[in-house]
């Protein structure tokens, strides 16, 4: 190409011929040969010998016809002066997910429900402030649990840990987790769950929110007030505020499930008319899988009141009989940064059933065991759990490493069991182990696949071990 045509390129053009008439502007596409070597002009000559001005067409987003409005973040009219949001303070690329598009579409419709007045609906059971979220149909979508109102946040709406705090100090809260760090801890259970490819966890993430049914202190509610009656009467003046609104939260938005109840339920139920036995075997690899992974992020509160089961025993559509699936809920009281060593041992109560009797199948061991053994696997588990706990304002790098310490250790612990083709219930029984990265004596640094460890064996056992 010589010196000539590389200055020259065909470049679509909108053309806009205005019509002092009637005032309005008349939208032409064409094609011009624009030559870059010299001064552009605004005006472009045609082939039949006219002038029109045109302007470049540099597109950002999906053209849109002339008639169509551009809708950047909301169906609802001039969405950053809604009193629900916050303006500059919510980010609204924040909430999207561009490796799970069909998640943030998830968040989006939730957004769109708030701004046209649907908002979130208290969770009335647990002990700390979780939601319901709804769509514009009003249905159930998903649960989100701000960071603010867990079980000993500052604004948890639930006055039994208010209670618990003001009455028994020296018992309150669990010494082997990080407190107020739920939403991540839901959030992380999700990512491991998708990592090992178990599909018992609800995909949750971390997302923001504000709703007026959310806890807020009082001065934020007036100051939201205040905000909008000036917005209300002086737009001018209210231009210059930072944010209208009500603040947004941080927290954890797990997708709701439908058709699933409490897996104390259903296994009341099986112990007098059990399922049928290629149904039994269904469940046997679903509790595996939730085995799995409660072991690795360690869960401290893994009763049958929080997972759930769905069960069918009749044909479906695709000509299969019956079906079981298990969803793991409720985890945010995992990753601890310790194995636990003061009063409570936090069992897992599934150890308690029969099903945990029996050894691991050989399905589950195939899809979890090569993961597990390979160590650039592992180390890559920790890295994804480290960009999503370093978002918290609190997050705390000595803190994270021991976490990491005891995760390597329950997956070392994991992997031999599933070598040795154990039980759960002698899964569990296996002495704690925490693998700790070696210390260097070289500048800090974050991650190195040819870091060492260095395995260790906890001393101090629970007083009430049995509990």
């Amino acid at each position: 190409m010589s010196d000539s045509e590389q200055r020259q390129l065909h470049v679509p053009y909108r053309e806009y011929n205005s019509h002092n008439s009637t005032n309005s502007v008349t939208l032409i596409e064409t094609d011009a040969l624009v030559d870059l070597s010299v001064t552009p002009s605004n005006n472009v000559s045609l082939s039949n010998g006219d002038s029109v001005a045109v302007l470049p067409e540099v597109e950002f987003a999906p053209t849109l016809s002339i008639d169509q409005p551009l809708i950047i973040d909301s169906p609802a009219m001039d969405r950053e002066n809604q009193p629900l949001l916050g303006r500059l303070e919510l980010d609204v690329t924040f909430n999207r997910f561009p490796d799970d598009p069909q998640f943030s579409d998830l968040v989006w419709q939730a957004e769109c429900a708030i701004d046209n007045g649907i908002n979130p609906q208290r969770i009335y059971q647990g002990s700390s402030g979780s939601y319901f979220i709804k769509n514009l149909t009003g249905k159930i979508i998903g649960v989100f649990k701000p960071k603010d109102e867990e079980p000993y946040g500052r604004l948890n709406p639930k006055w039994t840990k208010w209670m618990h705090k003001l009455c028994c100090p020296c018992c309150f809260g669990r010494s082997c987790l990080i407190p107020n760090q739920g939403y991540l801890s839901e959030a992380g259970a999700s990512l491991v769950d998708r990592k090992l490819g178990l599909g018992v966890v609800p995909n949750t993430r971390v997302i923001k929110l504000v709703s007026k049914t959310f806890n807020y202190v009082r001065i934020d509610r007036e100051k939201a007030r205040m905000k909008q009656a000036i917005l209300d009467q002086f737009p001018a003046v209210a231009s210059h505020f930072n944010r209208i609104g009500l603040p947004p939260k941080i927290g954890s938005f797990q997708l709701f499930v439908d058709g699933y109840k409490d897996a104390d339920y259903w296994l009341r139920r099986w112990e007098s008319d059990p399922p049928p036995p290629h149904l039994a075997n269904q469940f046997q690899l679903q509790f595996e899988r939730l085995v799995v992974l409660d072991y690795i992020i360690r869960n401290t509160d893994r009763g049958n009141d929080n997972w759930l089961i769905k069960y069918s025993s009749n044909s479906n559509k695709n000509g299969t009989e019956g079906e079981v699936k298990i969803a793991a809920i409720d985890n945010g009281l995992a990753f601890p940064f310790k194995h636990p060593d003061s009063w409570r041992a936090y069992p897992y109560h599934w150890a308690w059933l029969s099903q945990a009797k029996l050894p691991f199948s050989e399905s589950t061991r195939e899809l979890v065991l090569p993961q597990l053994s390979d160590q650039n696997f592992v180390q890559d588990l920790c890295d994804d759990l480290y960009q999503l706990f370093k978002q918290d304002k609190g997050f705390d790098r000595h803190h994270y490493d021991k976490q990491m310490s005891v995760m390597r250790g329950q997956i070392l612990n994991l992997q031999q069991a599933l070598k040795d083709t154990k039980s759960p219930v002698q899964l569990v029984q296996m002495p704690a182990v925490i693998v700790e990265k070696a210390k260097g004596n070289g500048a800090p640094r974050l991650f190195s696949f040819s870091d060492t460890f260095t395995q260790r064996f906890q001393n101090k056992s629970p007083f009430f071990s049995w509990c």
